[in-house]
Order: structure tokens, then C-alpha cells, then sequence
């Protein structure tokens, strides 16, 4: 029985390559840039199977290039250092002392876990942040926002939160031609020197649109864009999700999301997928299968 049962075990296996290899040569030599967020930080064995994903992918052809969140983090270490924190619109006001903690936890605690995970599933990856060699350069993040009482529109100053305006892509044509796999902390820098705190897939986003490249992977906690009925919607065009966004079907924590995939395909992703992080292997059933995993945006 168990010697059947390996058999099968091992036909499965066999079968499940064999279909796999028309999306491996798809996607052999293109750079898939994946922004790393929610359950999957959090969890040990999650972060495993991200990390074994993540080599597989590179040993296949892939060129992976990771980015990653860690709001939750920042906060509990905020916490535990007696520090208050404010948000506005979901963006985190970071003023001079908060970004110092938020660059010590990113790019130096969770960059350097990941980096560390992928490295013993065989990979070959190194830890960086935004200022590294210019990465990313950023200018201050005037966020608009409407007054509740007055139904005004004014620019919020979030401190030292900032927008990407320039890509070191050279870097990380380098990194990858040299079979190293980018793991990316959302840290800029300004160009007086100034150190600015970056959305995880507001970075993601900006990195894969000057890279050109074929595809964008958001893991969040949730199975993917919704539609009005509330079911998971496999794919959509630029234009349905403008569309549901005016209709106020797309909403809250996705809005943002959508909106860092419409920018990245407006600059030449070639699409953009929001995905659950929590699934098993959701990478690798996203880029290596049929039916693929969460929301496909395409232009």
C-alpha cells in the first residue's frame, strides 16, 4: 500500500512538472518583481515556503526580485519603545525619530531575515534598501486628503514619507546578471542626503515599472479584487478597473493596491497580479499554472 502510494505520490509529481514547462519557457528570463507582505512575514513556516519558492523560481529561469512591507512590525517595535504613531489615509506619519526606527527595522531586522531564508533554500540573495547606490531616490509624499468638516482638499504633511521619482536600475540588472536575487527594504533617499520611509507596494510598483518588467506579484492577505457580488474577480483590463474604483467597488486596503498596479502598468509592466500570501505555493501557482492565483490586471 505505502508502496503504491509513492507511485502515485511521484506520477503526481511528474505530471504536475510536465505541465508546468509550457509557463516555466514562458517565463524563462523575465524579471518578476514580488512585493512580500502580511501572513507570510509573520510566520516562520510561511516564510520558508516563500523563501524555497522564491529559489525555485531563479533555478528555473526566473529572475525574482523581492520587496517587502513590515508595517506590523514597525508598530510593535514603536510599542515596545513607548512611541505613538499616526496615520492618515492608511499612511503612517513618520517623523524624524519614527524613521529611524522604521529604517532599522527594515532594512535591517526583516531585509536581512529574508535575505537569510532565501540563502538556505539554496538561493543567492542579498539584502538591500533603497539607499543603497541611490536604489531609490524619493522626493517628500504630499498626500492629498479631504476634510471631513469642510469637505476641503488639502496636502497632509506626513513627514519623511516618500514617492519614488527614480529607479537605480543598473543595480539590479547587475545583481540579477550575477544570479543574485534582490531583496529590497521600502527606504529612500532624498537628494539632500534625507532618508525617507516608503508603502511597501508603492516601491514595489516604482521598481517594476522602470525595470519593464513581465509581471508584478502583490501578496496581501486576501484572495484577490472583488467585484459588487463580492466574488474574486481571475482577471480584468485596465479600463473595468478604473471602472470599479468610480463605482466604489474597489475600496479601503485593495483601493491603494489597485491603484500601485494601474501605475506600474501605465509605465510597461506587462501585468500585475493581487494575490492571497496565505495560500501554499501561491507564487509559484501564479506564475507555473493554468488557471494562475488571485486577480490578473492587465493593460
Amino acid at each position: 500500500m505505502t508502496e503504491r502510494a509513492s507511485t502515485r505520490d511521484m506520477l503526481a509529481t511528474a505530471r504536475t512538472l510536465s505541465v508546468a514547462l509550457p509557463y516555466l519557457q514562458k517565463h524563462d528570463g523575465n524579471v518578476v518583481v514580488v512585493k512580500l507582505g502580511g501572513h507570510a512575514m509573520g510566520d516562520p513556516d510561511s516564510l520558508t515556503d516563500f523563501a524555497r519558492d522564491i529559489a525555485l523560481m531563479k533555478q528555473c529561469g526566473v529572475h525574482p526580485v523581492v520587496v517587502h512591507g513590515g508595517g506590523p512590525q514597525i508598530g510593535a517595535m514603536l510599542k515596545r519603545l513607548d512611541r505613538g504613531t499616526e496615520f492618515i489615509d492608511g499612511l503612517r506619519v513618520t517623523d524624524e525619530a519614527t524613521v529611524e526606527v522604521v529604517e532599522m527595522v527594515l532594512a535591517g531586522r526583516i531585509n536581512k531575515e529574508i535575505a537569510a531564508a532565501i540563502n538556505r533554500q539554496g538561493g543567492r540573495a542579498v539584502g538591500l534598501s533603497g539607499k543603497d547606490a541611490n536604489l531609490i531616490l524619493c522626493e517628500k509624499l504630499l498626500h492629498r486628503m479631504i476634510d471631513r468638516e469642510t469637505g476641503e482638499a488639502r496636502d497632509a504633511d506626513l513627514g519623511f514619507v516618500g514617492r519614488p521619482v527614480s529607479i537605480n536600475v543598473d543595480l539590479v540588472e547587475n545583481l540579477i546578471a550575477s544570479d543574485i536575487i534582490p531583496v529590497i527594504a521600502p527606504i529612500g533617499a532624498g537628494r539632500a542626503g534625507e532618508t525617507f520611509n516608503i508603502n511597501g507596494d508603492t516601491a514595489a510598483g516604482a521598481i517594476a515599472g522602470a525595470m519593464r518588467a513581465a509581471r508584478l506579484l502583490l501578496l496581501t492577505d486576501v484572495a484577490g479584487v472583488k467585484d459588487g457580488e463580492g466574488r474574486v474577480l481571475d482577471e480584468m483590463t485596465l479600463d473595468q478597473a478604473e471602472g470599479l474604483i468610480e463605482r466604489g467597488v474597489i475600496q479601503g486596503g485593495m483601493l491603494p493596491k489597485v491603484g500601485t498596479a494601474m501605475d506600474a502598468l501605465r509605465q510597461g509592466v506587462d501585468g500585475v497580479v493581487i494575490l492571497d500570501g496565505r495560500a501554499p505555493h501561491a507564487v509559484l501557482l501564479e506564475l507555473f499554472t493554468e488557471h494562475g492565483a488571485g486577480t490578473l490586471i492587465r493593460r
